[in-house]
């Protein structure tokens, strides 16, 4: 006799977390948005203002070192002012930041007549302008990834953050996608003034939105019962000890599990901004491409990390399923991503051949590079209580920045080195196998410094 009793109906979870994943998404696109324009017209001010490799690698160096130096602050800011808050100032600041870059020569002009008054060697306007802009927009944008790092710690479950985190950061990739199929239109249209203020106007739009829909989970009255339920039961500790909590530096640094991270960080960080600097420069460089011409090679590279950086938030899924501690199945994923960058060690051999050879190569490299990132960014709040996690990650993006300072740096000297000798390619061959080993010498570091799953629990 079939029962009469009627069926159990699911729960309905809800879905509110996601908004606010989307918003998170688009504020790391805007980010890389801001950042990469100086890149895409490096070739065309290079040639307006006579820069060499050095002057350009110095001004991008400003902007990680500044970046660097401000993500220490940045994660412990945001702690302070909380997410909503903190996330408002940073996109303020470096929206400002990129328009301000349309100023860079009557900036310049004015660093340069101050730099003479009291007595200091002057480097040329144009470069005194454009270090000073980027070094604002270094200043503003450490604040994107703590504050989403934590907006993903206070909405998601543990076993979410890595899909999250793969989401919001594949924004990166959409930024990257989208910049070489705007600016180099922008600036042929209206001049390279146009596409600094245009792109950089973007963050205030953001701003509107995230405004109006975050609020702490406890305080957000679009959360249904269940999903607030959901959340709060699948985090590592309580919705009440979200609270900030002032946590000595000195005492962060006292845990391997941050060491293991801003290590891996600093190995890797500057993998991507090479990548990110340096590849419309290749192209012009090894095959004479500028303008508009490299606009589908950038775009068909980056449109492959986007597949990485989601495809990595998921990878670690396949062994947390099979009963691996979040940390330890994330680990396991991330031997095999590293492995995937040795591709790049191609690019130059089979770069002879056609283009599209390196720009799909580099673009594997650059697809493992985001699928590493998001399962980097997510060792942190596996391991770290919430209050912490800001300060954890401004560590680790300190450390990243200063990697990334090292990379540039040692790119500019070893492109200018090889150019006067007419062998620039070698220059390329040399930095694209230091990116392709990065990513093996960090996870073994990483693995030795914390070899099985250990959460922070004393803080």
């Amino acid at each position: 006799m079939q029962s009469t009793e009627p069926l159990e109906q699911p729960t309905l979870i809800g879905k509110y977390r996601w908004t606010i994943c989307m918003l998170l998404f688009f504020a790391t696109t805007i980010n890389y948005l801001d950042r990469q324009v100086l890149s895409l017209l490096k070739p065309a001010l290079e040639l307006e203002f006579g820069w060499s490799n050095t002057d350009y690698a110095n001004i991008a160096s400003v902007f990680q070192f500044t970046y660097a130096v401000s993500m220490l602050f940045a994660g412990r800011i945001i702690d302070r002012l909380g997410t909503k808050s903190g996330y408002s100032w940073a996109i303020i600041i470096w929206s400002l930041a990129a328009m301000v870059h349309a100023l860079a020569i009557p900036i310049g002009q004015s660093l340069v007549s101050l730099m003479a008054w009291v007595g200091i060697g002057a480097v040329s306007v144009s470069v005194a302008g454009f270090m000073f802009s980027r070094a604002l927009l270094g200043l503003g944008e450490a604040g994107n990834f703590p504050a989403a790092i934590k907006a993903t710690a206070e909405y998601f479950p543990k076993k979410e953050r890595s899909l999250t985190t793969g989401i919001f950061n594949s924004g990166t990739t959409v930024g990257a996608i989208l910049a070489p199929l705007t600016v180099p239109w922008i600036a042929v249209k209206w001049g390279w003034e146009a596409a600094f203020l245009g792109i950089g106007a973007l963050g205030f739009i953001w701003l509107f939105f995230w405004l109006y829909a975050y609020e702490k989970p406890e305080k957000q009255k679009r959360l249904s019962a269940a999903e607030r339920k959901y959340i709060n039961e699948g985090q590592s500790v309580q919705a009440t000890e979200l609270k900030h909590s002032s946590i000595p530096w000195f005492k962060l640094l006292g845990y391997r599990q941050t060491w293991a991270f801003a290590f891996g960080k600093f190995m890797t960080d500057g993998v991507w901004w090479f990548f990110l600097f340096w590849l419309p420069a290749y192209l012009n460089d090894q095959y004479q491409m500028t303008g508009t011409a490299i606009m589908l090679p950038l775009a068909i590279l980056y449109s492959m990390t986007m597949f990485g950086s989601i495809g990595g938030g998921w990878f670690p899924m396949y062994f947390i399923k099979r009963g691996f501690e979040p940390y330890d199945g994330r680990m396991k994923a991330m031997l095999l991503i590293a492995i995937i960058p040795l591709v790049v060690l191609a690019a130059q051999p089979l770069g002879q051949v056609s283009y599209w050879m390196p720009v799909l190569l580099i673009g594997i490299g650059a697809s493992a590079h985001q699928a590493w990132s998001a399962n980097i960014f997510t060792t942190v709040s596996d391991m770290f209580p919430a209050k912490a996690v800001g300060s954890v990650v401004g560590i680790g993006g300190m450390a990243g920045g200063l990697g990334g300072v090292l990379v540039t740096k040692l790119g500019g000297a070893i492109f200018d080195h090889y150019k006067s000798l007419g062998n620039i390619e070698t220059g390329y061959t040399i930095m694209f196998a230091i990116c392709s080993i990065a990513y093996l010498v960090a996870w073994t570091v990483m693995k030795w410094l914390v070899p099985r799953y250990k959460p922070v629990t004393d803080l």
